[in-house]
């Protein structure tokens, strides 16, 4: 978010509301969410919003209360950093050893349950990799441990589907949108582990760092200038205009 308002809220929001109700927890008021939300961010230009919505306080064992009282937590850090080198040269991915598990329930919410992805990150330090891939337990592609991927061909773009594990993200939507205003073909898609080796271009989407083009994952190379530049830039544009209150 910048500029004491945050980025693509209504999204935002939006992606907590149905992750609520898919987990059956009442979702906040949106007034009064979007006023704690204002109230932490007087005299911030810059930053990274978290905002963690429980089911709140319950007895022992997996039985959920029959009437949740939900806790908020609104937890602001700093920035991330620029990453502009990446748009510059692509982005250094790894392929991780750690798979996701399928459970058709969660998938495409964005929920705490990330054990998984704890378990991916884990696998290495060099700060010249700034994600992994991870499959499903049919080897099928479906994300990294903190962003969607994009397939680029001559055919148009490809994106793993989320309907068996993975998070839908808000970047991922909008370039979904963008795509189709641009003409460009655009689909979800099973993708196995080879289609994707095949790819002539490959870029990722996460909330932090927008659209960045992929330069190899693994020993396998990507041409960056198979990414449709023009659908980056729109949606950058997009992911990080501040979304004022009306």
């Amino acid at each position: 978010m910048r500029a004491e308002a945050p980025c693509l809220w209504s999204a935002h929001l939006a992606r907590l509301n149905r992750g609520a109700e898919r987990l059956g927890i009442p979702s906040p008021d949106p007034a009064l969410l979007r006023a704690e939300t204002d109230a932490l961010l007087i005299g911030v230009e810059t930053g990274v919003l978290r905002i963690t919505l429980t089911r709140g306080p319950g007895g022992r064992g997996y039985r959920p209360p029959p009437r949740p009282e939900p806790t908020r937590i609104l937890a602001l850090y700093p920035a991330a950093p620029d990453p502009g080198r990446w748009r510059a040269q692509g982005a250094n991915l790894t392929l991780c050893r750690a798979v996701l598990g399928t459970n058709p329930l969660l998938a495409g919410i964005k929920h705490l349950n990330r054990l998984e992805q704890v378990l991916a990150r884990a696998e290495w330090d060099d700060p010249e990799i700034i994600d992994g891939v991870m499959t499903d337990s049919q080897g099928r592609v479906t994300c990294g441990t903190m962003s969607n991927l994009f397939l680029c061909g001559d055919n148009g773009i490809e994106t793993p589907a989320v309907d068996r594990c993975g998070v839908a993200g808000t970047v991922r939507a909008l370039v979904l949108r963008h795509a189709a205003a641009l003409g460009i073909p655009a689909r979800e898609a099973d993708i196995p582990l080879a289609t994707l080796a095949r790819a002539r271009g490959l870029f990722l989407t996460n909330a932090l760092l927008g659209p960045l083009p992929v330069a190899r994952v693994g020993p396998h190379r990507f041409d960056p200038r198979a990414v449709p530049a023009e659908l980056l830039e729109r949606v950058r544009d997009a992911a990080f205009q501040p979304e004022i209150k009306s």
